[in-house]
C-alpha cells in the first residue's frame, strides 16, 4: 500500500508517528476537513498534470483552484491533469490519497503561496484516510519542493472577505 510507503519514508526523518490515520474517507478535500476537524482550506490537496511526458505536482490550499493562466505562465503549458490510471503509474499513489512523499525521483513537486496563509496545513499520506500535520516550510522540504509557485486563484478573494469581516 501506498501508506507504507509514506510511512516508512518519514521514517527517515521521525516522522512517521505524525501519521493520521482514521475511520472515515478523507477522498476530498471536504472529507478531509471533515475526519481532521479542520477548515477546507487548510488541507493540502496534491494535483497531478502532465508537462509534456513528464509529471508535476502542485499542492494548494483545499479552497484554492487553479488558474489556467497562471499555470500557463508558470510552467510554459496548459494544466492538463493526468487520469486516475497515470496518476497511480507515474505517482505511486491513488486518487484520493495522492501526496508528495514517496514518490518517483522524476516527478516534480511545487507548492501553491495559497498555503503560506497557515501555521500549518494537513496533505494525505498515500491513502484516502490518512495525513499528517505539518507547517508549510516542513511540507517544502519533506515535499522536496522545486519552488513556492502562484497557479491557483478563488482563494485570495475568501481570505479579503473574512478580514474584512473582523474589522466591521
Amino acid at each position: 500500500m501506498a501508506i507504507e510507503v509514506v510511512r516508512e519514508y518519514f521514517r527517515e526523518f521521525g516522522k512517521d508517528e505524525k501519521i493520521l490515520e482514521y475511520e472515515a474517507s478523507s477522498a476530498t478535500v471536504e472529507l478531509a476537513a471533515q475526519a481532521l476537524h479542520v477548515e477546507a482550506a487548510r488541507i493540502a490537496k496534491t494535483l497531478s498534470f502532465k508537462k509534456e511526458e513528464q509529471c508535476i505536482l502542485v499542492v494548494a490550499a483545499g479552497d484554492a483552484k487553479i488558474d489556467n493562466s497562471k499555470f500557463k505562465t508558470s510552467f510554459g503549458v496548459k494544466a492538463k491533469m493526468l487520469s486516475p490510471d497515470e496518476v497511480l503509474k507515474k505517482v505511486g499513489h491513488a486518487v484520493g490519497g495522492v501526496c508528495p512523499f514517496g514518490i518517483p525521483d522524476d516527478v516534480l513537486v511545487y507548492l501553491d503561496v495559497s498555503l503560506k496563509r497557515f501555521e500549518t496545513v494537513f496533505p494525505a499520506c498515500g491513502s484516502s484516510n490518512s495525513a499528517i500535520e505539518l507547517t508549510c516550510e516542513e511540507l517544502y522540504t519533506y515535499a522536496k519542493g522545486q519552488q513556492w509557485v502562484d497557479v491557483c486563484k478563488d482563494w485570495n478573494e475568501k481570505v479579503l472577505i473574512s478580514q474584512s469581516e473582523y474589522t466591521t
